[in-house]
């Protein structure tokens, strides 16, 4: 049986796959934005005036029990090497 290629669309601030139509934020015209999850944006802005590095501390240990990472130091290794890709954090 041959299934649809569908993209994993992940989160540009946190990282975190956006599944299901729920897991988007919010533009200012509560449309869905495509870029950042609903615990990063909402109403067309950023949830938290945050570093890189304090996401990466916020996010750590909730992605740290086996799903996907088995410890705080192997999530946060992983983040440190994802996250200066993402749209919100990357460099110009």
């Amino acid at each position: 049986m041959h299934m649809k290629d569908e993209v994993m669309v992940f989160c540009q601030s946190c990282a975190m796959p956006m599944v299901k139509e729920e897991d988007y934020g919010t533009n200012v015209d509560g449309g869905k934005n495509s870029d950042y999850c609903v615990y990063c944006y909402k109403d067309g802005k950023f949830s938290s005036d945050c570093t890189m590095e304090e996401m990466i501390a916020f996010c750590a240990p909730l992605i740290s029990k086996g799903n996907p990472y088995n410890s705080v130091a192997e999530a946060t290794s992983a983040m440190q090497e994802i996250f200066p890709n993402l749209k919100r954090w990357k460099k110009n």
